[in-house]
This record gives C-alpha cells, sequence and structure tokens, in this order.
C-alpha cells in the first residue's frame, strides 16, 4: 500500500508523490512567540513530529521547516505588560517552546526560521506583487488586493462574495476591498521597525511563511501544515500572495489538524478555556499527553479531559510495565526489528492510510497483549503455534517476548513513545501515587517488617492480618528470593 494524504485542497485522500523522489520538503506554521504554549499547540506540535518520523521511518530525505513568528502585535503588547523588550520577549518564550516540545519527545525541525531574520525575503515579495499590480501601497502601509486573485477561496472553500460581511479581515476604509489583507505594516512611534521602500514599518502576519517557505523549500513544495484554524484566512493568503509573486502554486499537499476542544468548543486563548503544556506536566507524564494527543485520528476534534489523560497514563503505564518485565525474563536485547512481523505490517499499513495513529496504536495494543501472553508463558515447553499464536511472532514463547519488545520500541519511536527507561517511569507513577494518596511509606516498611516477621515465625494469621491492612492502603506485596517488593495499586 502507497502512503496516501488528505489534502485539504482537493478535499480526499491522494496518493503521495513528492515533486522529488526520494526527497520531501515540509513546512508547517510554528507559534506566535508572546505565552507559553497550550495543549492545542502540543497537538500541532505532536501530529506534525510524528508525521515529520514517518516519512523518515519511510526512507525519505526530509527538509522541515518549522517557524517562529517573533514579532506581531501581541508580542508587542506583552512585551510593554512585562516591562521588557519585545525582542527580549520573544526570546523568552522560544526557549520555552524548546522546553515545552522537549518534554514531549518534539524532534527538532530541519531548520526553525524566525520571521525577523527573512525581513529582506519579504520586502522582496511585496515589491514583486506591487509591481505585478497585485497589491498597492497607502501611506507607509502594504495590502494584497484580493481580487486579483481570481482563485481566492479555494482552499477554505469560501466564495468572495460570502466573505464581505462576518468575515475575519482587517478593518481600514482606506482599502480599496474590505477583504484586502496588510502585507507591511507601518510602524507606530516606539514600536519596532525595519526600512523598506514604503517607509518604516514591519511585515503582516501572511506574508512571513510566504516567504520564509519560499527561501527555504523553493516556489513549490510538498506538503504545508498547520492547525485547521489557520486554513482561513492564514494559509488561504499564503496561496494568494505566493501565487500572485510566482505565478505557481507554491504547495502539493495542505494538511491540517483537528482541535482539542473542552465542552465542545475549541481550547484557544482568545476564549480563555486553555491549559498550558506546563499545566498538564504537572499532573501527568509528558508521554502520556502525546499518547492521548495520538490517539485520534490527526483530522479529528480531540477532547480533552483528565479522565482522558488518565486513561492515557493506565495504557502507558502497562507498556513500561510489559517492558520492565521483559528486561528481566530476557537476557537477549535491542534485536532488530522483523520487517515482516505482523505488527510492523499493520502498523505501517494504518500510517500509510493518512497517518492514522490511532488504528497503529489499536494494532500496537494488539501486540501488548500477545507480549504479555508469551511472557507469562515464558517457561512452559508448549510451543506458540499450539495455543494458536500466528507463527511469524516467533517459534518459542521468549522469541515472541523479545519480538514484541523491539517492534513495539520501534514503533514507538515513530510515535515519539516509549524513549523513557521503563523503571525510571514506573517508579515516577509510584512516587506520584504515593503522594495522591498521602500513604506513609515508613508506615508500610513497618507492616512488611512486621508481616515478614510473622511469617518467618510461622504465625499466618497475623501475617494476614498485616496483608490485609496494606491491600487496604492500596498496596501490593511480591515476595522475592530478595526480599519483599510492594508496589501501590
Amino acid at each position: 500500500m502507497s502512503l496516501r494524504i488528505y489534502n485539504t485542497l482537493t478535499g480526499k485522500k491522494e496518493d503521495f508523490r513528492p515533486l522529488r523522489e526520494g526527497k520531501v520538503g515540509m513546512y508547517v506554521c510554528g507559534v506566535t512567540v508572546y505565552d507559553y504554549c497550550h495543549v492545542g499547540h502540543a497537538r500541532a506540535a505532536a501530529v506534525f513530529d510524528t508525521i515529520y518520523r514517518y516519512l523518515k521511518h519511510r526512507g525519505y530525505d526530509v527538509a522541515y521547516v518549522r517557524n517562529f513568528t517573533d514579532i506581531d502585535d501581541k508580542i508587542i503588547n506583552r512585551a510593554r505588560e512585562e516591562n521588557i523588550a519585545w525582542d527580549a520577549l520573544a526570546e523568552k518564550y522560544i526557549q520555552a517552546f524548546y522546553e515545552d516540545m522537549g518534554r514531549l519527545n518534539i524532534a527538532s525541525p530541519t531548520i526553525e526560521p524566525k520571521a525577523t531574520e527573512y525581513i529582506q525575503e519579504m520586502i522582496a515579495m511585496i515589491t514583486s506583487l506591487i509591481g505585478q499590480g497585485k497589491a498597492y501601497a497607502l501611506s507607509g502601509d502594504v495590502y494584497y488586493s484580493v481580487k486579483t486573485f481570481k482563485d481566492y477561496g479555494q482552499l477554505s472553500g469560501k466564495k468572495i462574495d460570502d466573505l464581505l460581511s462576518g468575515a475575519r479581515v482587517e478593518v481600514d476604509e482606506r482599502k480599496r476591498d474590505p477583504l484586502d489583507f496588510a502585507l507591511w505594516k507601518s510602524s507606530k512611534p516606539g514600536e519596532p521597525s525595519w526600512d523598506s521602500p514604503w517607509g518604516s514599518g514591519r511585515p503582516g502576519w501572511h506574508i512571513e511563511c510566504s516567504a520564509m517557505s519560499q527561501k527555504l523549500l523553493g516556489e513549490c513544495f510538498d506538503i504545508h501544515g498547520g492547525g485547521k484554524d489557520l486554513v482561513f484566512p492564514h494559509h488561504e493568503n499564503e496561496i494568494a500572495q505566493s501565487c500572485g509573486a510566482t505565478g505557481v502554486a507554491p504547495v502539493k499537499y495542505w494538511v491540517h489538524n483537528g482541535f482539542v476542544n473542552i465542552n465542545k468548543e475549541k481550547m484557544s486563548k482568545s476564549l480563555g478555556n486553555f491549559f498550558t503544556i506546563r499545566d498538564i506536566l504537572e499532573k501527568f507524564h509528558p508521554e502520556t499527553l502525546r499518547l492521548f494527543l495520538l490517539s485520534s485520528h490527526y483530522r479529528s476534534p480531540i477532547d480533552f479531559s483528565d479522565q482522558n489523560l488518565e486513561e492515557a497514563e493506565k495504557v502507558l503505564t502497562r507498556y513500561y510495565e510489559f517492558f520492565a518485565d521483559a528486561n528481566k525474563s530476557m537476557a537477549e536485547k535491542n534485536k532488530n526489528s522483523d520487517p515482516a512481523h505482523p505488527l510492523i505490517k499493520n502498523f505501517e499499513e494504518a500510517m500509510d492510510d493518512d497517518f492514522n495513529t490511532a488504528v497503529a496504536l489499536a494494532h500496537m495494543n494488539s501486540e501488548l497483549k500477545h507480549g504479555n501472553f508469551a511472557l507469562k508463558n515464558i517457561k512452559r515447553p508448549a510451543k506458540p503455534d499450539s495455543e494458536g499464536i500466528d507463527p511469524g511472532r516467533g517459534e518459542t514463547w521468549k522469541d515472541i517476548v523479545e519480538n514484541c519488545v523491539t517492534t513495539l520500541r520501534m514503533t514507538g519511536e515513530v510515535l515519539g513513545l516509549f524513549l523513557t527507561d521503563p523503571q525510571t517511569f514506573l517508579d515516577a507513577q509510584q512516587r506520584k501515587k504515593i503522594e495522591e494518596l498521602k500513604l506513609d511509606t515508613k508506615l508500610i516498611d513497618t507492616l512488611i517488617a512486621e508481616r515478614n516477621t510473622a511469617r518467618a515465625s510461622k504465625d499466618w494469621s497475623k501475617a494476614d492480618d498485616k496483608k490485609r491492612v496494606l491491600t487496604s492502603l492500596g498496596v501490593i506485596l511480591e515476595d522475592t528470593p530478595e526480599g519483599t517488593l510492594w508496589k501501590v495499586k
């Protein structure tokens, strides 16, 4: 099966055929750096990071560009509020972005341009548009003339006549048409500015991505991504100004992720119903958030709640428990995954179908069950095929466990999961549960010691009493040759 991608521009899935064989150019709209990132930003980052990882897994040489918008009205206003320079504020939140994304296992793109590094490229593109009669200057501002682009609305499905009322357009009575949008803005006193043929000013939002993507990936590249909220007007305007400047369509496949919802409303800063990534990671392991975000197809909306995150953490814990138990049972580790293994085939089929991580994870969950079943039977002489196990998973129970570990780790790496040491993860989960339940660990150790003393003296009734108390506290015991181990249920 060949890779198929849903193209927002055509409204259907299409076979993926890059413009240059074996190479992929991908541009994803990044964040405006004036605040900490919220969970909606985390979803976009996780989705396109997974797409990036999978394309590389499939053997493509990927040039992945994700930008920072580091000049904007929001940045200027927040800098005034915090009484610091606008560029210092932008750098502060760029570093915060790196910290948050690092914790979520977001791989570094090939290049991460800042808008302010490409001002001259933006000025050159605007100059070209004015020269072709597709943009016009007004007292230091420059606007794109939407009606000069006959295909305006092709991405969003909107019609120009319908956009004249209720559209998200900039209000300026000087414009020739209400739909025309700013390419260059004259700066007010005290605002950051750059010299241009039209006077001192700064770029509009939309021109940034057109100029940077053209400079770094060429006039036409393979994939342009972003959140669904960017389809209109941002990406619609990108198409108009890029086509206007070059005469060619800038992007072959437009890819957009769905919203994160709270109470069926899109999570956003403007609505005030958002949680920062930092808020969430105070309560949940970073891979829990990532697993939750990938548990639905990227184009579908996803409902955010503590309950859904708790379910994701339970699933993640089951994987790490398997990896930890397998480590104790196997001498051989780090085998290469078998490309013919059933999980690899099923995983790739799911991901080839428009990066369907939800189905891919379902196959991984099924494989985890096989692995746990094999782990329980690892010392049995019976052959796995006598239990109806697919012979492609291994000839012995030990083979199945080893193959399960390697294939789950390989597929997990594509999804940015299972990158923590298993025992480190499980120890952290135990500490979290102990804190949540406010358990007295000294009391638990004392009860275990008293139980063991009673067992040693064959006072089984007292030993059972101590165990019942421990069980009521949510403590599970495991008696081993090295002593009694305990964990929270």
